[in-house]
């Protein structure tokens, strides 16, 4: 795919707060499918992790033929720094950064400075109002939630969220963009922990509950929702994958915002407080080690 070619609905500079394994996956994808793409990070040592992050993505892609643009193509049109005003003349800039809403509303409030006023700005958060973050921002109508699954090269979802003030005009491009990123939009309006992390929570913290009470072991509970729903992973692996901190944090969140029906069992605070956080830490539900 030639940079020329790009959809006509993709914004052809995009810019990604943020370059963990999230970022990385969300300037993956909008790099293959030729936009120009630059990622921010906290400093140097973070900017050099991303780096490899994006651009590793970038060859198992040009391995597998998924892309028609060779590897040097492809990274030229790829740029990361530490200074937020490499953000300034982008279309479009995606928050990735980690689930806390001071942070957010932070590095939100940040990247609009350097933003012209046509730019277009995103959070990928996973359970935060939409709206209340857009109720701290200059230009409100003009941002709204995209919210991408982990492992962002695999996943055919992205969540688009609409916060109240979000624009028509936003609400008709952000699905578009989607579409024109080879995944399918699911659009909600903005609601605590909108569709599939409300659902995704839900069904989690009854494993974990059930793990806690000796129902069955956490591989039987995630086979049984494999096998038995087919799932393409059980409630407890996810939850790895996730992190355990992360799915707590929510969790968290959606207690305070929807009730008990939400309360984080005491086996994900213990496992949290011991450092088993899952893949990243090398144990969690599983022994990733």
């Amino acid at each position: 795919m030639a940079s020329s070619s790009i959809p006509s609905t993709i914004p052809k500079t995009v810019g990604v707060l943020g370059g963990g394994r999230m970022g990385a996956g969300i300037a993956h994808a909008f790099l293959v499918s030729g936009a120009t793409v630059t990622v921010v990070e906290r400093d140097d040592d973070a900017a050099a992790g991303a780096l490899e992050r994006v651009t590793s993505a970038v060859g198992k892609s040009v391995e597998r033929g998924t892309v028609t643009e060779t590897r040097e193509q492809l990274e030229a049109r790829l740029a990361v720094s530490t200074d937020y005003a490499a953000f300034a003349g982008c279309d479009l800039v995606v928050e990735a950064v980690p689930e806390d809403f001071d942070l957010k509303v932070s590095a939100l409030t940040r990247v609009e400075e350097q933003l012209g006023g046509t730019a277009w700005l995103a959070s990928n958060t996973s359970s935060l109002s939409v709206s209340d973050l857009a109720d701290k921002l200059a230009r409100p109508e003009r941002f709204c939630g995209l919210h991408f699954f982990n492992p962002v090269p695999a996943s055919t979802l992205i969540e688009v969220v609409l916060g109240r003030q979000t624009s028509e005009e936003l609400a008709a491009l952000a699905p578009a963009w989607v579409k024109d990123l080879g995944k399918t939009p699911v659009v909600v309006n903005d609601a605590p922990g909108f569709a599939s992390s409300r659902l995704g929570v839900a069904i989690a913290l009854e494993a974990m509950r059930m793990v806690e009470e000796g129902v069955a072991s956490a591989e039987d509970i995630d086979n049984a929702m494999v096998l038995g729903y087919k799932h393409p992973t059980g409630p407890l692996k996810t939850t790895d994958i996730v992190g355990l901190d992360v799915r707590l944090g929510i969790s968290e969140y959606l207690a305070s915002t929807l009730g008990p029906r939400f309360e984080p069992p005491q086996i994900l605070r213990d496992k949290v407080a011991r450092g088993e956080l899952g893949r990243k830490s090398g144990k969690g539900f599983y022994d990733w080690s």
